[in-house]
């Protein structure tokens, strides 16, 4: 095997979550590049049809849509049901879906609070926990998580983000202590500051932007293009012994 071949996903089939645009779609795309036949979900995903379906499907790999809503508990469970019946074989798990509300803290009320805990943490606690299962069983699979560089930073306006991404990132490393030996590895990307709809109130405020964009040793904001490398990396037999790690990829924001 070259090391070129470590890169290689033939035969893997890969769960992506918030797959429709952004960050996860961009991750999408590079696993199907690299062989992997792909099961998408995102709160508004259209089932079939979708640009992410037509993209992998253009790659010559196969898609399946699911539309799930990651902040309902009860409809999270039924959507692993189903991907359980429709791929039993789940080897690659990218925990992409997320969502931010802002507010000052003396603001941020418990509806905010709720919504992004559940949708951030407890959802990809329990998406893993189920993929996990079989994974373990397997004696082998890739978990990766989106964490953020509000990981490591409190950052303004959004407690419930940082405190969910900051829980990603300890969760990471739980989950990677206790599975690393099984052959599961675990890890996460942080992004820094990258131009999606996420990001979308700061790109809007020329104050913020500018502030944002000298801190960053790379000159620029981010694009979701940016992640297709290092999410490859952690996806494939390139990582192997690489565990509970959380790879910033900021432009060099974490540095400065």
């Amino acid at each position: 095997m070259t090391t070129l071949d470590l890169f290689r996903l033939d035969g893997k089939t890969a769960l992506v979550t918030g797959c429709k645009r952004g960050i996860g779609k961009a991750m999408a795309l590079a696993l199907a590049e690299a062989g992997a036949d792909i099961l998408g979900v995102s709160a508004s995903l259209e089932t079939t049809g979708s640009d992410i379906e037509k993209e992998v499907t253009a790659l010559g790999r196969s898609f399946r849509g699911y539309r799930c809503d990651f902040g309902d508990r009860p409809a999270l469970y039924d959507f692993i049901h189903q991907v359980q019946d429709d791929a039993p074989v789940i080897d690659i798990l990218i925990n992409n879906a997320g969502t931010i509300l802002r507010k000052p803290a003396l603001e941020h009320p418990d509806e905010y609070w709720d919504q992004v805990l559940e949708v951030n943490l407890s959802a990809q606690f329990v998406l893993s926990r189920e993929m996990g299962k079989g994974m373990v069983e397997r004696g082998r699979g890739k978990i990766i998580f989106t964490a953020s560089v509000l990981t490591f930073q409190g950052g303004i306006t959004v407690p419930g983000y940082a405190a969910s991404k900051g829980g990603i990132g300890q969760l990471t490393k739980a989950l990677a202590n206790e599975w690393a030996g099984k052959g599961v590895q675990v890890n996460a990307i942080a992004p820094g500051y990258v131009r999606t709809d996420n990001n979308q109130a700061l790109q809007d405020d020329p104050v913020r932007f500018n502030a944002i964009l000298q801190r960053i040793p790379a000159g620029r904001w981010g694009e979701v293009e940016d992640f297709k490398g290092p999410v490859l990396f952690l996806a494939s037999d390139a990582s192997n012994w690489v565990n509970g790690e959380i790879l910033t990829v900021d432009g060099g924001w974490m540095g400065r």
